[in-house]
């Protein structure tokens, strides 16, 4: 691929600068250079988009795209397996659908790249990952194949399972569950240590594997976790076994702010574009993230596609100022933030050299419910370009 340029838009790169009449040069689906008065080099496709403004491909951390479909509400929903409560060896690469039409949705919103995962039946639901929006092929889309082990805490694992008549139907039998998951993932990373010297031969287990990952912070707990009191047991049982953890929706997590600065654990917020469509959500504001982000928490904005569509992710931020976030936090919530939680900040996030060359062309400012996308780019690769 050869070199490429936007020039003369005003680029916003999330690194703190934003450069009137700025340049982005790319090649190899890598950013080059980005700044004002670029010399380009000769033969480089230009492409002058004066009067609009470039921000870096936007990232939903938290959605069921591809696995949770509009469309197909049963042939197309491949969210939970409900047959049992622990399920750590479940991949969620295994139910995305690249065709949905979602995944057009989220290019045509500005969103790039997106984690992707199991529902929140389960205590233990199984492997998200982060994909891009579009690519020449499902293979080419991934990024992470795996980017966390999806826990859920409180009234989503009681219900199904009360339904069921089998564990767990309370808030004590979701922790038990996950404490004996978590322990008998521990007594197989000792047999599986000393099995060359004993010559036993181990029996492989996929979701012990999973769990030994998560035991030695290879892979986050994400934590689907609503309620304050639910958020504090996800804690404790991360403190309990040293596991690093992600808290995904956080309705009540501005109650619990000096735990979460101690420990240092982001928040995924949201969806709160949403009705309160039960109990857990009686305290549900956009104010939480104006809150969490006062505090100096790592905080990303999610629509939980598809609870809200994908491509309303910028109005999810414009709302969370509107309810005292500040604007430049709020935009970091959509980009850089969530690719920090998804230790993918080297790569994605900003504009600035060396990460990959996703970038959304807007008719004004992003999070004016007026503006338009106009152009997206991933991989440096033009895969919208108007209505």
């Amino acid at each position: 691929m050869g070199l490429s340029a936007l020039i003369n838009g005003t680029v916003m790169t999330m690194n703190g600068a934003v450069i009137e009449k700025g340049t982005i040069l790319w090649q190899d689906k890598k950013i080059v250079a980005v700044g004002e008065k670029l010399d380009l080099p000769a033969g480089a496709e230009i492409m002058d988009i004066a009067g609009k403004t470039v921000i870096p491909g936007m990232i939903d951390a938290h959605t069921h795209l591809g696995i949770l479909e509009e469309i197909y509400q049963v042939e197309g929903d491949d969210l939970n397996e409900f047959t049992e409560p622990v399920t750590p060896q479940l991949r969620a690469l295994d139910a995305v659908n690249p065709f949905d039409v979602a995944f057009r949705d989220a290019v045509s919103g500005g969103v790039t790249t997106v984690m992707t995962g199991p529902g929140s039946a389960n205590v233990i639901g199984g492997t998200s990952l982060v994909m891009k929006t579009a690519g020449e092929n499902y293979q080419e889309m991934i990024v992470l194949p795996e980017a966390g082990l999806k826990v859920a805490f409180g009234e989503n694992p009681k219900r199904v399972y009360s339904e069921q008549k089998k564990m767990p139907v309370t808030r004590m039998g979701i922790a038990a569950l996950l404490r004996q998951a978590l322990t008998d993932a521990q007594d197989y990373q000792t047999k599986k240590e000393k099995a060359p010297q004993t010559e036993e031969v181990l029996e492989r287990d996929l979701g012990l594997e999973n769990l030994v990952l998560v035991l030695n912070r290879q892979l986050p707990l994400r934590a689907h976790v609503h309620r304050a009191d639910d958020i504090v047991t996800a804690i404790r049982v991360a403190d309990e076994f040293g596991l690093e953890l992600v808290i995904e929706h956080g309705t009540e997590a501005h109650k619990i702010i000096p735990e979460l600065v101690k420990r240092n654990i982001p928040v995924v917020v949201g969806p709160t574009l949403s009705g309160r469509s039960k109990v857990e959500l009686a305290g549900m504001t956009w104010k939480t993230a104006a809150l969490l982000s006062k505090a100096d928490i790592t905080v990303a904005l999610t629509t939980d596609h598809s609870v809200i569509p994908i491509q309303y992710l910028p109005i999810c931020a414009a709302l969370a100022v509107k309810y005292g976030m500040k604007e430049e936090e709020a935009l970091k919530a959509i980009t850089l933030y969530p690719a920090r939680i998804l230790k993918l900040e080297e790569r994605l996030g900003s504009l600035e050299k060396g990460k990959d060359a996703d970038m959304v062309v807007m008719s004004g400012h992003p999070l004016d419910w007026r503006t338009q996308v106009e152009k997206v780019f991933i991989d440096g690769r033009l895969v919208y370009n108007g209505i």
